[in-house]
């Protein structure tokens, strides 16, 4: 089978090596680099891992760009993982099975940021999809569905590194099937299908007067990247970890609660621990490592909600 592979995060390294291991990936599909570490581009991890596997690779601005190179290759087959860009149906229809590898339990938590919001939603499960792409936004068949049921300490980091394995398997075990028309698929219930947008940047801000929950669920959907943070005199603080503490006094939210071995915050319902920090500039620390000799936090101030 002669495949085009389209994807660009972490999430879809692994599923572009098993597919390699078993099939022919004529193209890898990227999107172009734009992140920079000491003033140079660095490649998408999925560029990275394509050039490790000496795989033909482009990275147009607009995938559209490369109708004639994904025309002419003479594939049997498109897969996609977490590529990021609409594909337009010009560049679908040429082909008869164009697989999509999505990570969550559709039709729900389609868009572009499943991951993050199952766990900023406080969901207790989520897995992966393998579905058609279709014209509209992650509503094509469906395939297969693998469910994972959410741990505790599961953040959006350790998450896309299971579900990204779960996925390889989940396409590896479904594919020959759907080529050989044994899984024709079946239509999502577009009645009860909900939309996970892209997390915006006013999202990554921790408002301390929610309740403890929905706090530390938006600490784990966002962490290791972007992270959430505490905006402290202008400073930045990120949280990549926090724990409910028990407390029913009647201090505003956003009150500094104790500064002694970790920081504690009053919260609309009870106070966070800071377990996992990091100052601009900075490693990451653990809370209590931080609150030795720092100079951010004053016991009984109250920070911005």
């Amino acid at each position: 089978m002669r495949i085009i592979f389209l994807g660009t995060p972490e999430f879809a390294t692994n599923i572009l090596d098993g597919l390699n291991n078993k099939y022919d990936v004529a193209l890898v599909i990227s999107q172009p680099n734009r992140e920079k570490k000491k003033g140079q581009f660095i490649d998408t991890p999925v560029a990275l891992m394509a050039k490790n596997l000496n795989l033909k690779l482009i990275q147009p601005e607009k995938i559209i760009d490369a109708y004639d190179d994904i025309k002419n290759i003479g594939a049997d087959c498109l897969v996609s993982a977490a590529y990021g860009q609409y594909i337009p149906s010009k560049i679908l229809n040429l082909f008869k099975y164009k697989i999509n590898v999505h990570a969550s339990i559709l039709p729900f938590h389609r868009g572009g940021a499943p991951i993050q919001r199952c766990l900023m939603e406080g969901d207790t499960k989520t897995g992966v999809t393998i579905m058609e792409m279709a014209k509209g936004l992650d509503t094509g068949k469906i395939y297969a569905i693998k469910e994972y049921e959410i741990l505790e300490d599961d953040n959006a980091s350790t998450l896309f590194n299971k579900l990204s394995l779960i996925g390889k398997d989940l396409l590896l075990d479904t594919i020959e099937d759907i080529v050989n028309d044994k899984n024709l698929g079946v239509p999502q219930d577009d009645s009860i299908s909900t939309y996970s947008k892209n997390i915006e940047r006013d999202e990554e801000i921790i408002k301390l007067n929610k309740k403890s929950c929905d706090i530390i669920n938006q600490i784990r959907g966002l962490a290791m990247t972007p992270g959430a943070y505490i905006r402290v005199n202008d400073i930045n603080l990120k949280v990549y970890k926090a724990k409910e503490i028990e407390y029913s006094g009647n201090e505003a939210p956003g009150t500094i609660l104790s500064i002694k071995k970790g920081i504690t915050i009053k919260t609309l319902d009870s106070a966070i621990s800071l377990e996992l920090v990091q100052m601009p500039g900075k490693k990451i620390i653990t809370g209590k490592e931080f609150s030795n000799g720092q100079k951010l936090f004053s016991l009984g101030m109250t920070l911005d909600i």
